[in-house]
């Protein structure tokens, strides 16, 4: 499959999500291309990144003064101690506005320098590598970055677009299918939200997708991509529209929060509890018809996706749940604010009360 490139528009300036495979080894053409130019760079880059990779890379940059900055990408290193690290390393090399800061690595990593690059001297120059799934289908699109605190996550960050979001399939095949699934949560998400034509294209292509055959990973990816640009386009700062990409994520978030961040349950699968805590309050709430819930409940179970509650959490864990559901950064009111579905690809915006909710994950950690 050739190489997809989506031009997506903010208030700012437009930028280029350039989607294909072997694109590493002219990362440094690619930049040209696009216009961007700088003298150094702070390449900040997951652990886990194959040295190999990381060689292409350095080699395509060969014209740049190139500094190093590795991590342990978890969400308990995404907090402003890391931060202050990669401020200092910009600030002790005296890089300027017009340098550029690049990550390579998954969500978190990208999360993380982008707050860096949006907080030093006001904007550095901002490139994204994603390299997980989930991370080229979501987090590296829209200009969302933040960090985590003992209270909630995300509850600190800011709105800073890339210049260029490169995404390479190759990356893919080093990932575990635990990591590929986690990925595939936020691709179904978008077609929930969205596109019932695309639900139906994940429905019957569900493992030629999480087996990476071609050209079906590049046309969930693509396809993917176009439904987060098109809903922030509309909505960049996230004051109405966008709020929709959260389906799901306001559980997900007090999910994540509630077990510590543990690597027992990472970002992705937190997604697809989340979303389906959202789907059966959608359906319980008379909203989503009990056709289109199972259809979509069906293909959850037929997918080995993760979907039951009371594997991860009990009754124990109620009142932490409801805490940071109650703290969430959505919320505009006392009351806690969902993303719910009325039908594929018609979502809603309400607003409960914690009571509404308490008796609702009752149900779902008791029964």
């Amino acid at each position: 499959m050739k190489t997809k490139k989506i031009i997506v528009k903010t208030n700012d300036f437009n930028y280029r999500v350039i989607i294909g495979s072997n694109l590493i080894s002219n990362i440094g053409k690619i930049i040209k291309q696009n216009s961007i130019k700088f003298e150094k760079c702070l390449l900040i880059i997951d652990k886990n990144i194959p040295k190999n990779n990381i060689r292409l890379i350095k080699k395509s940059l060969r014209n740049k003064k190139i500094f190093l900055f590795y991590i342990n990408a978890n969400e308990k290193n995404k907090n402003q101690k890391k931060i202050n690290i990669i401020l200092n390393i910009l600030l002790k090399n005296e890089f300027l506005r017009t340098d550029c800061l690049i990550t390579i690595g998954g969500g978190i990593t990208g999360d993380i320098g982008a707050f860096a690059a949006s907080i030093f001297k006001r904007g550095l120059k901002f490139i994204n590598i994603p390299t997980t799934l989930l991370a080229q289908v979501d987090s590296s699109i829209g200009g969302k970055t933040g960090i985590n605190t003992k209270f909630g996550k995300n509850l600190i960050g800011s709105f800073y677009q890339p210049r260029l979001v490169i995404s390479d399939m190759g990356f893919l095949k080093t990932l575990s299918k635990r990591e590929l699934i986690c990925g595939y949560g936020e691709i179904l998400k978008h077609s929930l939200i969205q596109n019932k034509r695309f639900f139906k294209f994940l429905n019957t292509n569900f493992s030629k997708i999480l087996n990476l055959s071609s050209p079906f990973i590049e046309l969930a990816i693509f396809k993917s991509c176009i439904i987060k640009k098109t809903t922030i386009e509309k909505d960049e700062k996230e004051k109405n529209l966008r709020k929709i990409l959260n389906f799901g994520h306001t559980f997900a978030h007090a999910y994540e929060a509630t077990f510590g961040y543990s690597k027992k349950l990472n970002h992705g699968e937190a997604v697809l509890l989340g979303m389906n805590s959202a789907l059966r309050f959608s359906n319980e709430k008379k909203l989503l018809s009990n056709q289109e819930y199972n259809l979509i409940k069906n293909h959850t179970h037929n997918s080995n996706l993760p979907y039951n509650l009371k594997k991860y959490f009990s009754k124990d864990d109620l009142k932490k749940i409801l805490t940071f559901m109650s703290n969430d950064k959505k919320n505009n009111s006392k009351k806690i604010s969902l993303i719910l579905l009325k039908k594929i690809g018609n979502p809603i915006i309400r607003d409960f009360d914690q009571s509404v909710l308490k008796r609702f994950l009752i149900k779902e950690l008791v029964n």
